[in-house]
Formats: structure tokens, C-alpha cells, sequence
């Protein structure tokens, strides 16, 4: 951290009220740091290659659907819009939301006090006078801003050449059918999948010295999540992500069926589990100690 950056952090000599505007004032100083270096440092390299994956298998879609209409068969094109939607879920769920979002969500919040304490520089942030609650808020909110700009382009990016192999049907099907709210639909999940899966992440980047494995058994819980009883099915962030989906998807013969979660309360329930992992994230950083040791 810069001096400039430290200064920024420091308590307001005029401020009378050192209370809720100082915390404002102190996260806005942690998000200018912290956006800039999730967004453009080294280690996003490997989240946009992520996010960048479905992309490019929904050009190669495209190009495939273009190349089998220019070689004789443009009916072919309006077969595929038929199923078009059904297609982009399967993509979403199987491809962008259960692999791209949880890695990239693991990769990113897991690294906003381990990859400080790797690079041995999370003492800077210890000694100013910043409530270490305010500095897991300001963080994790920094994450959720990066995390939902590049998951967000990456479901976009996906749609646009899904909708492209499928014109010009897929036009009627955007702006007079149902298509321009099921994206919509579909980026709120998104950023809903980043708000619940950050929180989890940030929590395992500071209760495990090595977070590898507790992201791998929570990936294992959420992909075998349509196998488990309904009971168990809730606890979990993607049923509750799941019950969201436009277009619903076929889970196979050996999906344990059971009621969708209404979004009236799936989503105050997926943020409210938010804030109690973040509770506990601040509970777990007022406790942190910094060592180095073995890093």
C-alpha cells in the first residue's frame, strides 16, 4: 500500500461524527485500492481466461450453426432457435454458473486476505486505524464489484452469440417474446451466484491456511445438490439460484425432485445467509493475528 493509500484511511481531522460517515469514508478509500487490483493485477489474468471460456464455446456455436446454413441447410438455423433457450440453460447452469461464477468467485474473494497474506503486505491494512470490520466490508465489497462485472460480461457475451446463431428468429424471440427478461433474469443470477458465493469464499480465505480443499468439497455439496433430499437441497447456494432459472432444466433420471424455492424468498434468503457469513467473517478477523510464517 501507497502512502497515499494509508492517508486515505486516516481519520478525518474535522470529523465530528467519527461514526457511520468515517466507515463510508473508509470503504470508499479500500474499494479505490481494492477494484483496481482485482481487476488489473496479475493474478485476474486467469479470471477472465475463465470467464472468457463460454464465450467462446457460444461463438463456436454460433459459427457452427453459420457454416451448416451456408452449406445447404438454412432451416437448420431456425431449428436452432427453437431451442435456443433451452440450450443457453444448459450452458448457464452446467457451464457459466456451476464452474465459471464458483471457481471465479473462489479464486477472487479467497484471495483478498490470503493472496495480502501471501504477498506479506495484509499488516499495512492492520496498522491503520480502519475497524477491522470496515476493511472485510470495504474488501468484500470491492470483490463483488469485479466479480460481478466480469461474470456479468461473460453471461452477456454467451446470450449475444447464442441470439446471433439464431437470427434472425431469435430477434422476435428478444424483443417481442420472452428473451430480453430471461437475460435479465439471468445476469441477476449472476450477481446474486457472486454476493452468495463470495461471502462463503472471503469466510474460507480466513478460517484455512490452505482454502484449495474446502473449496473443492463445497464445489462436490453443490454439484451433487439435485441428488440430495430436499431438506439438504437448502442448504446450499445453488438451489436457491436454481429456483430462479427462466427456463428450467432437466436435472436427469436421478434428480431428487423437489419444490423450487419462490423468489420472494429465495432471494431475501440467499442475502440474509450472506450476512450472517460475513457477521462471521468480521467475528473471525477481530480474532486474526498476523503471521507469516510458512507463507
Amino acid at each position: 500500500m501507497s502512502s497515499t493509500a494509508i492517508e486515505a484511511l486516516q481519520p478525518e481531522e474535522k470529523a465530528e461524527n467519527a461514526g457511520f460517515a468515517l466507515w463510508l469514508h473508509q470503504i470508499q478509500a479500500i474499494l479505490k485500492l481494492e477494484v483496481k487490483k482485482n481487476l488489473w493485477s496479475l493474478r485476474s489474468i486467469l479470471i477472465y481466461l475463465l470467464a472468457f471460456l463460454p464465450v467462446v464455446i457460444c461463438l463456436l456455436i454460433a459459427l457452427t450453426v453459420f457454416l451448416t446454413s451456408a452449406a445447404g441447410d438454412p432451416g437448420w438455423r431456425e431449428e436452432f432457435a427453437q431451442v435456443m433457450a433451452k440450450t443457453f440453460t444448459f450452458i448457464y447452469n452446467g457451464l457459466i454458473l456451476r464452474t465459471v461464477v464458483f471457481f471465479g468467485c473462489a479464486w477472487i474473494f479467497m484471495n483478498l486476505f490470503r493472496g495480502e497474506v501471501v504477498d506479506r503486505s495484509l499488516h499495512y491494512y492492520f496498522l491503520c486505524p480502519v475497524r477491522r470490520e470496515v476493511l472485510v466490508v470495504g474488501k468484500y465489497l470491492s470483490g463483488l464489484i469485479a466479480s460481478t462485472i466480469i461474470f456479468s460480461l461473460a453471461t452477456i457475451g454467451s446470450l449475444f452469440f447464442l441470439y446471433l446463431a439464431g437470427y434472425p428468429s431469435s430477434i422476435n424471440y428478444l424483443v417481442q417474446g420472452v428473451g430480453l427478461r430471461h437475460a435479465g433474469i439471468y445476469v441477476g443470477i449472476t450477481i446474486l451466484a457472486c454476493v452468495g458465493y463470495g461471502s462463503f469464499f472471503l469466510l474460507v480465505g480466513l478460517l484455512f491456511r490452505n482454502p484449495i480443499l474446502p473449496a473443492l468439497a463445497l464445489f462436490g455439496w453443490e454439484w451433487i445438490n439435485y441428488l440430495l433430499p430436499p431438506l439438504l437441497k437448502k442448504i446450499s447456494v445453488i438451489h436457491y439460484l436454481h429456483s430462479l432459472n427462466p427456463v428450467p432444466m432437466d436435472e436427469g433420471p436421478f434428480a431428487v425432485l423437489a419444490e423450487p424455492t419462490p423468489a420472494w424468498l429465495a432471494i431475501p434468503g440467499l442475502l440474509l445467509l450472506t450476512i450472517v457469513v460475513l457477521a462471521l467473517a468480521c467475528w473471525k478477523i477481530r480474532l486474526a493475528e498476523i503471521s507469516y510464517s510458512g507463507e
